[in-house]
Formats: C-alpha cells, structure tokens, sequence
C-alpha cells in the first residue's frame, strides 16, 4: 500500500509539474496574456493544493493502517503466550483498534470527496481507494477471527463484540458490496454455529410429529420442542436414559455415546464442525 501510495503521489506531482510547465511558455506580457497568466497561476494553485491535500490525507490513511497492524501484533503476542490475566490489554488494543478503523473509513470518504471535487479523473487513485476499502473489510474479518481464537481461550472481551458489531454497522457508509459481504458472512456464522437437539421417548418425538411413519423430521414437526444451541459451547448433552439411540445421521467418529457413572448416556460431541455437518437437527430416542 506504501508504495501505490508513494507512486500516486509521483503520478500527481508529475501532473502538477506538467501543468507549471506551461505558463513558462508565455511569449510576451502584455495586459490580455497577464489576466491569462493570472488565471493560469490561480488554476495551477488550485491544483496544487488539491494534490496536497490528496497525498496528506492517503499518508493519514497509511499510517492507521501502520497502527491497527502494531495493535493487532500486541494481542497476537498476547495470545501467543496464552496470558488470559492479559484481558485488559487485549481490551485497550481492541479499542485502539476499533476507533483507529473508523478514523480510516472517514479518511477515506474524506478522499474519495476530494477526488470528486478535483479535475482528476485518475483510474489509478481509483484503484488505490478499491485497495484500502478491500483492506478494511479484510481486517474486519480478522477482527471475527480474533474473536473466534480468544473465545477458544476463555478470554471474552465484551468490548469485541460490540466492536465487530459497530464496524458491520459502518460498512454500509462505505461500499455497498462489502457491507453485503459482511452481512453475508455474519449470517453464515449465524447458521454454521447453530443447532437444534431434542431426545424423547418413542411416543413423545410421535406426538411432536419428530417420528412419523417410522421416519425422522419428514414434514410439519414441532421445531418448538428442540432445544437450540450454539455448537462451539454444547458439545456435551446428558439424556438420562440408560437406553439410547441417534435417529438423524452424523458422521462416526465426530461423538461419543457413552454411559456415566450412573449407567446414564451422555452425547460427547468430539468434533462439532464434522458432527453438524450433515444435519443441524440431533435427535435421539430414549427409554
């Protein structure tokens, strides 16, 4: 990025210089060329002026995004050592974090206006903006990530969610396509992470329609009866039945049914992704 940066910044320049370039090709000064010349100079400032103002508001861009990496290494070294007592740095880097991404997006609206309001019509700066709106959506994403990792750990900072929460919600200001990328992934997330299980006896599931006809969930079952839950915290269910049986189909492998002291089954779901992967409904017949 420094260096489109750094090439925009030449491109402009070489604009500028070239424009200079042609008020030293006046021949003679008489009163009509020096109202020309004047206005020449003023056109010459005017742009001089939109450039400077351009490469000033790209080197603010650069350099949040310079600082958002410096943060995120911080938490990223915190993780690395597994320091949960470290929740409070993890806290103010987030925030750093989160506020320095907002700076950016109205830096870059700040930009995208003054190429607007400029006489360039510049491909290039177009291409440059496109890069640091893809950029912002990129560290979104890792922002959902860092998320993901910290939960794993037991280290939840409120602060994230709400975070992640209030840069989806920016996204829109920004480019329509990447707050439909987000929300995209925000309903993915939704649906990859949630699940419904139910356990019951053979004439109970036949009452809520789970069992019909000797089959499982064909049409119009009491959705109401399953529980939901959210398979990156479930990953256990106790039946309480010293009988049990999956009706809906998951991979072996992915769980465990075993009985517990009390000779009582317990689901231990071992591998949640793979488990879920071939149905979101879990049902399992008791005695």
């Amino acid at each position: 990025m420094h260096k489109i940066i750094s090439h925009i910044s030449i491109l402009l320049m070489g604009v500028f210089l070239l424009t200079g370039c042609v008020e030293k090709k006046t021949p003679k000064v008489n009163l009509p060329m020096v109202a020309k010349d004047d206005s020449l100079q003023q056109v010459i400032s005017q742009r001089d002026d939109q450039i400077n103002d351009m490469i000033a508001t790209m080197n603010e861009i650069q350099e949040g995004f310079n600082e958002i990496s410096e943060a995120e290494n911080r938490v990223n070294i915190i993780q690395d050592d597994e320091r949960a007592d470290k929740a409070e740095q993890i806290k103010e880097d987030i925030k750093f974090i989160a506020d320095r991404m907002e700076q950016n997006r109205e830096l870059i609206k700040k930009l995208q206006g003054q190429l607007r309001d400029s006489d360039f019509k510049s491909a290039e700066l177009k291409k440059v903006i496109a890069n640091m709106l893809r950029q912002l959506d990129e560290k979104d994403q890792q922002l959902q990530q860092l998320r993901a990792e910290l939960d794993a750990k037991d280290i939840h900072i409120a602060e994230l969610d709400q975070t992640i929460s209030n840069l989806n919600d920016n996204v829109n200001d920004l480019q329509t396509e990447s707050a439909e990328k987000t929300q995209t992934i925000n309903n993915q997330e939704t649906q990859l992470n949630t699940a419904w299980y139910v356990f019951g006896t053979k004439s109970e599931l036949k009452e809520q329609r789970i069992l019909y006809g000797g089959k499982v969930l064909q049409q119009n079952f009491n959705r109401n009866y399953f529980t939901k839950i959210d398979i990156r915290v479930t990953k256990e269910i106790k039946l309480y039945s010293k009988a049990a049986k999956l009706l809906t189909s998951h991979p072996a492998g992915s769980y465990e049914l075993k009985q517990d002291n009390n000779k009582m089954y317990v689901l231990t779901i071992t591998n949640p992704q793979i488990f879920w992967s071939t149905s979101k409904y879990l049902v399992v017949l008791v005695k």
